[in-house]
């Protein structure tokens, strides 16, 4: 192994693994609503609208299925899987887009709708899931055409917005520690800022790919 693909190879460890350390950190999250709890964490603070049948559906629909969607889609690019273990690839690929475009997508379109911060707020959330829905579908699509490079464009895209339930966090957090802004500032900013930042570096991975 050269040098190149020696620090080649370092920096996909090291990805991976503070990948896996978020992702698990999101299972920390994932496990207060199990068993169903409707004063949980974020619940506590939406009583009015766990009241509503649609609402509790919606929501514990969204956190149990995108935790799956957050695991299956990371090993996705995993190139030894895909070169020699493809059944395994193609497996998790159909399980990751059905995940998405049977629950976690329109289950986040509902609970979108009656996020916090009004209209700024619920029209991010909102987006969000329309492009989650529509990079993931046209992913598949691209796929059952045989179209790989387009595939993987949109593969790309749509786990950038499945890793917006990390990315959100993180801006939340930094913000908080840095800014000092008033909550719901903090809240407004990272609704948008948590998924278009991640688009944005998609797009770039996907310039730098077509130069190769």
């Amino acid at each position: 192994m050269n040098t190149r693909h020696y620090y080649q190879w370092g920096g996909k460890v090291l990805l991976y693994g503070v990948l896996f350390f978020f992702i698990y950190l999101m299972v920390l999250i994932t496990i207060q609503y199990i068993p169903i709890d409707y004063e949980a964490a974020f619940l506590a603070l939406k009583q009015d609208e766990i009241q509503l049948t649609h609402y509790r559906v919606a929501f514990f629909t969204h956190v149990y299925s995108s935790i799956f969607v957050l695991l299956l889609g990371a090993f996705q690019f995993s190139g030894i899987i895909r070169r020699h273990y493809s059944l395994i690839h193609k497996a998790f690929g159909k399980a990751y887009v059905a995940l998405i475009l049977l629950f976690a997508a329109p289950s986040g379109l509902i609970m979108g709708y009656y996020g916090n911060g009004g209209f700024y707020a619920q029209a991010a959330f909102c987006l969000l899931s329309a492009l989650w829905f529509l990079f993931t579908l046209k992913a598949f699509l691209a796929i059952r055409a045989r179209r790989i490079q387009v595939h993987q464009n949109f593969m790309i895209l749509s786990y950038a917005l499945t890793l917006s339930a990390i990315s959100l966090r993180l801006f939340k957090w930094l913000i908080a520690n840095t800014l000092a802004l008033p909550p719901m500032d903090t809240y407004k900013i990272v609704v948008w800022l948590g998924w278009i930042f991640n688009l944005a570096v998609a797009l770039l991975l996907i310039k730098a790919k077509q130069r190769v």
